[in-house]
């Protein structure tokens, strides 16, 4: 008995005689499977669409280089202030974003990024606040 032919991308399992044979995976699949977060496995996908997720994390990406620009124009309490705060809006993303779409920003959990993130953009912005200016 022969099956019909059906192409790679199909998501209907093969039948043979009565039974249920699986598709080989595509690569792509796999590859996708491999590069999960092994810690967010569990946790539901973001009720964001993809594109309001990616433009979150530009965002976070602009702060980022806002923030360089200062630090290399000498501007480091500035350049400080803005990271710091850059990190403090990465730990509220986090929660927002899928792991897929934050890439390497996301390390461990959402717990533990946040947290991690949050206590280091605070600890950032304290110091640049808390430092007095030169020449006062």
């Amino acid at each position: 008995m022969s099956h019909p032919v059906q192409s790679p991308n199909e998501r209907q399992p093969l039948i043979d005689k009565g039974h249920e044979v699986s598709k080989p995976a595509q690569v792509g699949d796999a590859r996708a499977r491999l590069l999960d977060n092994p810690h967010d496995r569990a946790v539901p996908a973001s009720p964001l669409p993809a594109v309001a997720q990616r433009v979150l994390v530009g965002l976070f990406a602009v702060m980022v280089v806002f923030a360089l620009l200062w630090i290399a124009q000498e501007h480091w309490r500035r350049g400080a202030s803005v990271l710091g705060g850059a990190l403090v809006y990465l730990a509220v993303i986090r929660w927002l974003v899928d792991s897929r779409i934050m890439g390497v920003l996301a390390v461990r959990s959402r717990k533990f990024d946040s947290l991690f993130t949050a206590l280091l953009g605070f600890a950032m912005l304290w110091i640049a606040v808390s430092v007095d200016p030169l020449g006062s």
